[in-house]
Formats: C-alpha cells, sequence, structure tokens
C-alpha cells in the first residue's frame, strides 16, 4: 500500500514545540509518510539550531531552506518571503508530497503556503482562525485562505473560519496539539536545563523564579527599544530570580537583543539569566514551574494555560487571541508591568485550562490526514453556483 505523503513545515522553536505530537502521530500513522521540511531560524546557530532537536527526537528532515536574510527590519522580512517561496517550490517538487501541513502564522509558513497553493498541493492548515497583534494577523487569514483543510484550536476560531467563507466541512477537528505534550511535563532535570548553558546567574528551580519572553512587534517597528526598556525595568523593581530567552528573528528583533544584552551586564541584573534555545518537552517544564510569565509570547496564552500558570501579558501582540483567566493584559508601561507581575505573584497557579486543547489532539489530526479527500480548487462557501 502506497502511503499517504504528509510534508511538516518548521520554521522555528515555537513551531516545532506545537508541531512535534503530530509529527510522532503522523509517523505512528500506518498509512502515512511523514516529511520535514525546516526553515527559518529552525537552521540558524545563533538561534540554537533547533534542527538539531529534531533529528535527536527521531524525525526525519527531507529538506533544508535558508531564507532569512539578515538586518531583522521589514525589508528582510519581506525579501526573506520571496526567497523562501522560490525553493519551497524547489523542495516540494523534489518531495512530491500528498499533503502539505502548516501551522500558525509566521511569514515563513505563508512562503510555504503560496507555493502549495500555486503548485496545485492539498494544503492542511493548524491554528487557523485566531486573533491577534502584529503581521501575523494577516498572514494567518492568508494562508486560511490558502488552505484545503483547516484544525483550528478553539470553537471561536472554527467559527471565524466559517465566516471568513470556508466550507465547515473542511474544519476537520478542533484542539490544539501542544496540549498533548503537557499531561507528561514534570519539573524533571529542571536545574541542568536552566543552568547548563546561557548566561547570568544561577536559577534554583525549587524557589520562586519568573520566565520573559519578549517579541518585536512588527506594526509597530521603531517603538521595540522603549518597550524593551519598560519591560526591564519593570523586570528589575520585582528583582526576582529570572529566566529571560531572547526574541524571535522579526523586524525589530536586532533591537530588543541589543537592549537585553546592555541590561545583562550591568552590576545590578545580578537575578536575570538569558537562555538562546530550550526542546519543546524543556520549555513546558520552564513554563510548568515558572511563578509568573512576563511578555507577549502566544505560549504564554495558550500553553500556560495547561498549567494554571499566571501570565502578565505585555503590550498589544496578542491582542485579540482568546484567553482564559490567567493571563492579565498590560500596556507596555514600566508600573503597569511592575504592579502586574506583584499581583499575579500574590494570586499564584489559576486552575488548568482546557481552552486550546484536550490532550489527545494530534491523533486525531492524524486520523483525519489519512482519511481526507484531497482537492485543489477552492471557493467562498456562502456563494452558490449558479
Amino acid at each position: 500500500m502506497n502511503k499517504r505523503k504528509v510534508c511538516v513545515v518548521l520554521v522555528d522553536r515555537a513551531n516545532y514545540g506545537r508541531m512535534k505530537p503530530v509529527m510522532r502521530a503522523i509517523q505512528e500513522h500506518p498509512e502515512l509518510e511523514l516529511q520535514t521540511i525546516c526553515t527559518g531560524t529552525m537552521l540558524l546557530e545563533r538561534f540554537g539550531e533547533a534542527v538539531k532537536i529534531v533529528e535527536a527526537d527521531g524525525f526525519p528532515v527531507s529538506g533544508r531552506i535558508y531564507v532569512e536574510l539578515e538586518g531583522s527590519v521589514p525589508t528582510t522580512m519581506a525579501k526573506s518571503i520571496g526567497f523562501a517561496m522560490i525553493e519551497f517550490s524547489t523542495e516540494y517538487h523534489r518531495l512530491k508530497p500528498d499533503l502539505v501541513l502548516l501551522i500558525g502564522d509566521r511569514y515563513e509558513a505563508l512562503a510555504a503556503a503560496i507555493a502549495a497553493a500555486y503548485m496545485n498541493l492539498c494544503l492542511c492548515h493548524i491554528q487557523g482562525g485566531e486573533v491577534s497583534g502584529s503581521i501575523d494577523e494577516s498572514a494567518r487569514h492568508a494562508i486560511t485562505k490558502f488552505a484545503q483543510y483547516h484544525f483550528p484550536a478553539t470553537k471561536r476560531a472554527a467559527e471565524y473560519i466559517v465566516r471568513m467563507g470556508e466550507d465547515p466541512a473542511t474544519i476537520l477537528g478542533i484542539g490544539c496539539p501542544s496540549s498533548d505534550l503537557a499531561p507528561g511535563v514534570t519539573g524533571a532535570g529542571l536545574e541542568e536545563i536552566l543552568n547548563c548553558c546561557g548566561r547570568g546567574c544561577h536559577i534554583d528551580p525549587a524557589k520562586p523564579f519568573l520566565l520573559s519572553l519578549f517579541h518585536p512587534i512588527t506594526t509597530d517597528f521603531g517603538g521595540e527599544v522603549e518597550q524593551t526598556k519598560h519591560l526591564l525595568e519593570a523586570l528589575a523593581r520585582i528583582a526576582q530570580p529570572t529566566v529571560l530567552l531572547w526574541p524571535n528573528i522579526d523586524a525589530g528583533a536586532d533591537h530588543i537583543s541589543k537592549e537585553i544584552r546592555i541590561f545583562r551586564d550591568r552590576p545590578h541584573a545580578t537575578w536575570l539569566r538569558t537562555l538562546v534555545n530550550l526542546s519543546p518537552e524543556s520549555y513546558l517544564k520552564v513554563l510548568r514551574t515558572t511563578v509568573c510569565a512576563v511578555g507577549n509570547s502566544s505560549s504564554f496564552v495558550r500553553d500556560a494555560g495547561y498549567f494554571g500558570t499566571p501570565v502578565v501579558l505585555v503590550g498589544n501582540r496578542q491582542q485579540g487571541r482568546e484567553h482564559d483567566e490567567h493571563v492579565v493584559p498590560v500596556p507596555v508601561e514600566t508600573t503597569a508591568i511592575e504592579a502586574a507581575i506583584r499581583r499575579q505573584l500574590v494570586h499564584g497557579r489559576y486552575a488548568p485550562s482546557a481552552l486550546y486543547g484536550d490532550g489527545a489532539v494530534s491523533g486525531r489530526l492524524a486520523e483525519s490526514l489519512a482519511r481526507l479527500t484531497p482537492y485543489t480548487q477552492k471557493r467562498l462557501h456562502f456563494i452558490r453556483e449558479r
């Protein structure tokens, strides 16, 4: 029996964390064959070369596409999309997948979607229909319109996909696959994870520590320096041991990274430790254990809810995204951030949330991939044929 070839596209560390259980389910399904294309920051040494984690986890890396132009400005992001479309076309032609599986809203994923659509490949999209800030909002909905099949993370997202003109019959499941990793996560080995690499103070996982991650907001390019200063000053006022991860590669990331380096090297930053990259499970261990997550990562909205981890959501990068009660949104202002952190520390942990998944999403998703009927031509569902 010829297996159906499913090409999974991975573009960054968070991308892989959410796709890993899906990839395992595809790999274990008797009617599916997994192909993997790694691109974006998955391949870059300064972002930890997450592709090595993919290989160590036992997944085949069928193709590598280098697309990221240096600069971290809007121009380099736009040009990177162009390079990516060319390279994805080449890899799709070589691999000849039956289905292309994408997740989320990254600009690299948008390039993969455009190339697949113009090569008449059937595209399946995870996490469509969500709302957020930044250019990701537009990229996500554009991928939805290119995709033939959809796997939204929440019921509201599924409703939004239908309202965008997609056929309800093409929505094959609801739930975020990253929830499948959460049930098995413990704090085992956390001290080594936090302190074996990176720079800064020693983090004792048995004592309270904060987790912070702040990405640039591409639609507010130019404001990231002041925003980062506000965040770091708020963390300094708390002065709790803090694990800070480097931002992604979006426009403005180099400015954020520079501010972090300047701040970290000051004598008073004795409470700060910076890390480049973590494996999916290691990251979830940290997110599960921290007493409060501070920043603007979508994982703070989505994944932190599984553990009931308190979150201070800074700025408008996740504006409009569904969240449970564990999230407290604040503007990018030092006093507001500080006050919200203190409130969350007093409150403590929240009840676990199943808003984004029940822990059994990936198996259902893989089965749907094996059973769906690939097609090419799309139409707005609410327009009747004449």
